[in-house]
Protein backbone atom coordinates (compact mmCIF):
# COMPACT_ATOMS: atom_id res chain seq x y z
CA UNK A 1 0.00 0.00 0.00
CA UNK A 2 1.43 3.46 -0.94
CA UNK A 3 2.27 5.34 2.49
CA UNK A 4 1.03 8.71 1.04
CA UNK A 5 -2.41 7.12 0.28
CA UNK A 6 -2.19 5.77 3.53
CA UNK A 7 -1.52 8.77 5.87
CA UNK A 8 -3.93 10.69 3.28
CA UNK A 9 -6.88 8.64 4.23
CA UNK A 10 -5.65 8.42 8.04
CA UNK A 11 -5.57 12.64 8.44
CA UNK A 12 -9.09 12.83 6.63
CA UNK A 13 -10.26 10.53 8.98
CA UNK A 14 -8.87 12.09 12.32
CA UNK A 15 -9.89 15.31 10.97
CA UNK A 16 -13.96 13.71 10.54
CA UNK A 17 -13.15 12.07 13.80
CA UNK A 18 -12.00 15.54 15.54
CA UNK A 19 -15.10 17.77 14.17
CA UNK A 20 -17.84 14.81 14.64
CA UNK A 21 -16.85 13.97 18.54
CA UNK A 22 -17.24 10.46 17.03
CA UNK A 23 -15.45 7.86 18.93
CA UNK A 24 -12.22 6.35 17.52
CA UNK A 25 -13.11 3.07 16.41
CA UNK A 26 -9.52 1.52 15.32
CA UNK A 27 -9.24 -0.33 18.71
CA UNK A 28 -12.06 -1.83 18.48
CA UNK A 29 -11.44 -3.04 14.21
CA UNK A 30 -7.69 -3.81 15.80
CA UNK A 31 -8.80 -6.16 18.30
CA UNK A 32 -11.04 -8.11 15.41
CA UNK A 33 -8.38 -8.49 12.84
CA UNK A 34 -6.27 -9.87 15.93
CA UNK A 35 -8.94 -12.34 16.64
CA UNK A 36 -9.54 -13.21 12.85
CA UNK A 37 -5.79 -13.94 12.54
CA UNK A 38 -5.61 -16.42 14.69
CA UNK A 39 -8.79 -17.95 13.88
CA UNK A 40 -9.18 -17.48 10.37
CA UNK A 41 -6.55 -17.01 8.32
CA UNK A 42 -8.20 -16.57 4.65
CA UNK A 43 -11.17 -13.66 6.38
CA UNK A 44 -8.26 -12.03 8.18
CA UNK A 45 -6.65 -11.95 4.89
CA UNK A 46 -9.79 -10.87 2.78
CA UNK A 47 -9.63 -8.43 6.05
CA UNK A 48 -6.62 -6.71 4.63
CA UNK A 49 -7.29 -6.74 1.50
CA UNK A 50 -10.14 -4.72 1.89
CA UNK A 51 -8.49 -2.08 4.01
CA UNK A 52 -5.73 -1.73 1.35
CA UNK A 53 -7.45 -1.98 -1.87
CA UNK A 54 -11.04 -0.14 -0.64
CA UNK A 55 -11.25 1.46 2.70
CA UNK A 56 -7.90 3.77 2.14
CA UNK A 57 -8.37 4.58 -1.50
CA UNK A 58 -12.43 5.54 -1.05
CA UNK A 59 -11.25 7.91 1.50
CA UNK A 60 -7.94 9.52 0.15
CA UNK A 61 -8.70 9.50 -3.61
CA UNK A 62 -12.69 8.89 -3.60
CA UNK A 63 -13.97 11.82 -1.20
CA UNK A 64 -15.59 8.70 1.06
CA UNK A 65 -16.98 9.79 4.50
CA UNK A 66 -14.47 9.03 6.49
CA UNK A 67 -17.06 7.71 9.33
CA UNK A 68 -18.91 5.30 7.26
CA UNK A 69 -16.02 4.77 5.28
CA UNK A 70 -15.21 2.90 8.71
CA UNK A 71 -18.14 1.81 9.82
CA UNK A 72 -18.81 -0.02 6.69
CA UNK A 73 -15.03 -1.69 7.31
CA UNK A 74 -15.90 -2.46 11.06
CA UNK A 75 -19.48 -4.21 10.02
CA UNK A 76 -17.08 -6.17 7.23
CA UNK A 77 -14.86 -7.57 10.27
CA UNK A 78 -17.56 -8.22 12.26
CA UNK A 79 -19.60 -9.81 9.18
CA UNK A 80 -16.22 -12.28 8.39
CA UNK A 81 -16.21 -12.82 12.29
CA UNK A 82 -19.46 -14.54 12.58
CA UNK A 83 -22.51 -13.72 10.40
CA UNK A 84 -25.39 -11.88 11.68
CA UNK A 85 -26.69 -8.50 11.52
CA UNK A 86 -26.47 -4.81 12.30
CA UNK A 87 -28.53 -2.81 14.34
CA UNK A 88 -28.70 0.84 15.84
CA UNK A 89 -29.50 1.20 19.57
CA UNK A 90 -31.16 4.88 20.31
CA UNK A 91 -30.25 6.69 23.27
CA UNK A 92 -33.82 5.31 24.24
CA UNK A 93 -32.41 1.43 24.30
CA UNK A 94 -34.51 0.79 20.98
CA UNK A 95 -32.97 -1.14 18.28
CA UNK A 96 -33.31 -0.89 14.80
CA UNK A 97 -31.99 -2.44 11.83
CA UNK A 98 -28.80 -0.03 10.99
CA UNK A 99 -29.04 1.65 7.22
CA UNK A 100 -26.15 3.71 6.26
CA UNK A 101 -25.51 6.26 7.06
CA UNK A 102 -27.58 5.99 10.15
CA UNK A 103 -27.01 8.49 13.20
CA UNK A 104 -24.59 9.48 15.20
CA UNK A 105 -26.07 9.44 18.60
CA UNK A 106 -26.77 5.61 17.86
CA UNK A 107 -24.34 3.00 19.16
CA UNK A 108 -24.03 0.48 16.05
CA UNK A 109 -23.52 -3.01 17.53
CA UNK A 110 -23.02 -6.27 15.00
CA UNK A 111 -25.46 -9.24 16.68
CA UNK A 112 -24.10 -12.65 15.69
CA UNK A 113 -27.06 -14.76 14.04
CA UNK A 114 -26.26 -17.44 16.54
CA UNK A 115 -25.82 -15.57 19.70
CA UNK A 116 -25.52 -18.42 21.97
CA UNK A 117 -22.15 -19.01 19.96
CA UNK A 118 -19.13 -18.16 21.79
CA UNK A 119 -19.14 -14.23 19.98
CA UNK A 120 -20.75 -11.71 21.57
CA UNK A 121 -21.89 -8.83 19.69
CA UNK A 122 -19.42 -6.08 18.12
CA UNK A 123 -19.32 -2.21 18.85
CA UNK A 124 -19.07 -0.82 15.56
CA UNK A 125 -19.77 2.78 16.33
CA UNK A 126 -20.47 4.82 19.62
CA UNK A 127 -21.68 8.10 20.19
CA UNK A 128 -19.95 10.35 21.77
CA UNK A 129 -21.40 9.83 25.22
CA UNK A 130 -23.63 6.63 25.26
CA UNK A 131 -27.13 7.49 27.47
CA UNK A 132 -28.07 5.45 30.47
CA UNK A 133 -29.84 2.75 28.29
CA UNK A 134 -27.10 2.10 25.76
CA UNK A 135 -24.89 1.81 28.15
CA UNK A 136 -27.04 -1.02 30.01
CA UNK A 137 -27.59 -2.74 26.44
CA UNK A 138 -23.55 -1.88 26.12
CA UNK A 139 -22.65 -3.60 29.18
CA UNK A 140 -25.17 -6.81 28.87
CA UNK A 141 -24.98 -7.69 25.40
CA UNK A 142 -20.81 -6.69 24.88
CA UNK A 143 -19.48 -6.94 28.41
CA UNK A 144 -21.26 -9.59 29.48
CA UNK A 145 -22.66 -7.91 32.49
CA UNK A 146 -25.42 -9.31 34.28
CA UNK A 147 -25.94 -5.98 36.58
CA UNK A 148 -26.16 -3.08 36.43
CA UNK A 149 -23.73 -0.21 37.26
CA UNK A 150 -23.98 2.25 39.95
CA UNK A 151 -25.68 4.91 39.48
CA UNK A 152 -22.32 8.07 38.57
CA UNK A 153 -23.34 11.06 41.28
CA UNK A 154 -24.59 14.31 40.02
CA UNK A 155 -21.37 16.63 39.46
CA UNK A 156 -22.43 20.23 41.15
CA UNK A 157 -22.27 22.93 38.18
Amino acid sequence: MDPDLKQAADARFDEALAASGARDPRDFFRKLLKELRGADRKSYDEAVQYYATELVPSIAERGADPLQAWTAFGLRLAELRAPGRAWAVDATGRRRSYEPPGDAADMILHMPAKPRDRYRPVVVALPTELAPAQRATYDWLVGGRRALREAQPATAG
